[in-house]
């Protein structure tokens, strides 16, 4: 398993808030996997898409990207074939909102993880909203720790044993819920810090969730982490 981190320098054509970001990028990478048969069939099924993003680097201080101005997509990935792809590809790729100037893309290293944190905040979704409102503390933990595991065993083709202890410990950094735009809406996530443990399925499922993010929604821009390494 290897992490592909692609970063895509891109020309704004259009003005772009803050809070707007995220769905204006799953657009422009949407639309370029839809020229692809076989990346349009993965975006349009109820799957795990194994590839995660985060905002425009450099950060807007006034909440405002601004057209004309050029910003870079970092995008990860442990799909070789969609890691080329949006580097080969996605890099001429425009739409309305953005196009596609320059790229590059680097295999993130193995090293010993100390612990990840979030970049976007990380959603988990409930049949009735926010997880706090309808989840304690012990299953939102479960799950965390379950999404990774489907992750990974759909990835690496295998079934592990779940039997073995994730992080020392979780710290939420937000104090209130954080929000990201979703189809028109806004989901309440949480910003998170996980300790990783030392045995080495905790290490093997803390290096696949920097190219897959971090529960849900990653696709969108939700759970995009990075690590703090030994």
């Amino acid at each position: 398993m290897k992490v592909f981190e692609i970063s895509i320098l891109v020309f704004l054509m259009q003005d772009i808030q803050s809070h707007d970001t995220f769905s204006k990028i799953g657009g422009f990478i949407d639309s370029g996997m839809a020229k692809e048969p076989e990346l349009l069939k993965l975006h349009q099924k109820n799957t795990y898409k194994n590839y995660c993003f985060c905002s425009f680097y450099p950060i807007a201080g006034d909440k405002m990207y601004r057209k004309g101005n050029t910003f870079t997509i970092r995008m990860r990935t442990v799909d070789p074939k969609l890691a080329k792809f949006f580097n080969d590809q996605l890099v001429n790729h425009y739409n309305i909102s953005m196009k596609g100037l320059t790229s590059n893309i680097r295999a993130l290293p193995r090293r010993h993880i100390e612990k990840i944190y979030s970049i976007t905040p990380s959603i988990m979704k409930t049949d009735n909203g926010y997880w706090r409102n309808n989840l304690s503390i012990s299953d939102f933990e479960r799950r965390l720790k379950d999404n990774l595991i489907k992750k990974y065993n759909r990835l690496m083709n295998t079934a592990i044993d779940e039997n073995f202890q994730l992080y020392t410990l979780i710290e939420f950094k937000n104090k209130k819920p954080v929000t990201i735009g979703y189809k028109g809406r806004k989901l309440l996530g949480d910003k998170l810090d996980l300790h990783i443990s030392d045995n080495k399925m905790a290490q093997e499922l803390a290096y696949l969730s920097l190219g897959t993010g971090l529960m849900e929604i990653n696709a969108r821009g939700a759970g995009y982490v990075n690590a703090k390494f030994l």
